[in-house]
């Protein structure tokens, strides 16, 4: 199936309410960036809510979107850039990154850094921002990577060495090994997870994904980043490279479509891992139909387990690829909305969407 939609913003009728708006822009929570933009009235300057600049509350409304934020009159703020907030990256980092893909031996020196109108530092902060690593951090992964895929294809030692600019075999494998465990010719066998970070209307989620499909889908931010590396890490044993693969580029799709209201189930192959039990809990929430909600009491009965109430909410909790795996469709008996990962007003705008079955009001950005 071919999949051809593009990320949009969403403008749904249920916004965080003005408390909880104010209260994430007072406390510059980055997981709120792209749900909603801050606006000044006393300087006529729209921002993310995690913009470091502050403002009186009393000067402030709040926009849903950027278009709604522009037609009200207001210029984008210079230091938080929320015209950013949906992924377009900056020329700079879309130049850096397109010289490395077609020459990853080459060496980007300062000066060549300020042809870009950047620097060493700015260039170094970005990437540990982003990819929580340093840019030269990041080079390396990507040759690795580009390694793995070569061997698994049959390349000969010789010819991976030399096509990765390594300058000798014994280089090339204590780099090989340090990163994945096993030296190159012990290597058939060995994975990675790939990651990516997909900006959606709901905020940046995390995506892993190891050869056989998706292992991991969180919602993240600057502040969170590290520590969600530290829990792929240690959840799956595998190493972490900031490459993309075919399930992430798949997954892109479908996400774009889903967020537009136009796809209701996701075929993009999931490896979720966890216990007997946690696994039973998750596949029963896939079969959980788009637009409906059960309860904690309802999804243990489902799985043949009607007292292990308790257990099936931890489970549920546990859940470590979001939306995919539909926790946000279970509520509470009294038909409240309860815990979420990603927070309650995430789940609430999730059920939204799907509980109107089309698209809601979208503005494609401009």
């Amino acid at each position: 199936m071919e999949l051809n939609c593009v990320p949009v913003q969403m403008n749904l009728n249920l916004l965080p309410s003005r408390a909880e708006m104010e209260q994430a822009a007072c406390s510059k929570d980055a997981s709120y960036d792209g749900v909603f933009f801050v606006a000044v009235r006393t300087t006529g300057i729209f921002c993310r809510p995690s913009c470091p600049a502050r403002a009186k509350l009393e000067n402030v409304e709040f926009f849903p979107t950027i278009r709604d934020a522009v037609l009200a009159g207001y210029r984008p703020c210079k230091r938080c850039h929320p015209l950013l907030v949906y992924g377009a990256l900056p020329d700079w980092v879309t130049t850096l990154i397109q010289r490395v893909e077609t020459a990853p031996d080459l060496k980007i020196t300062a000066a060549e850094l300020r042809e870009l109108k950047t620097t060493p530092e700015r260039v170094r902060r970005w990437f540990r921002e982003h990819y929580g690593m340093t840019f030269v951090e990041w080079c390396r992964s990507r040759r690795l990577a580009n390694a793995l895929t070569q061997i698994r294809a049959g390349a000969t030692l010789d010819d991976v060495v030399f096509a990765n600019q390594y300058e000798s075999h014994s280089g090339f494998r204590e780099a090989f090994s340090k990163v994945f465990g096993v030296p190159p010719g012990q290597s058939q066998t060995s994975d990675f997870v790939a990651t990516q970070i997909l900006e959606t209307p709901l905020g940046a989620l995390l995506v892993g994904a190891v050869e056989r499909g998706i292992c991991a889908i969180a919602y993240t931010d600057k502040q969170m980043l590290e520590h969600n590396y530290a829990t792929i890490r240690k959840h799956f044993g595998y190493p972490i490279l900031p490459v993309t693969n075919h399930h992430i580029e798949h997954l892109r799709d479908e996400l774009a479509c889903y967020f537009a209201g136009k796809l209701t189930e996701f075929t993009t192959p999931l490896v979720p891992q966890g216990t007997a039990f946690q696994e039973k809990v998750w596949s029963e929430l896939q079969r959980i139909p788009y637009g409906t909600t059960i309860s904690y009491d309802e999804l243990a009965r489902r799985i043949g387990q009607p007292t292990a109430v308790r257990a099936v909410a931890r489970a549920n909790g546990m859940n470590r690829i979001d939306i995919l795996i539909p926790c946000h469709r279970v509520i509470g008996k009294d038909g409240q909305l309860t815990g979420y990962n990603g927070g309650i007003w995430r789940k609430r705008l999730l059920l939204e969407l799907e509980r109107t079955g089309k698209s809601p009001s979208h503005e494609t950005i401009q």
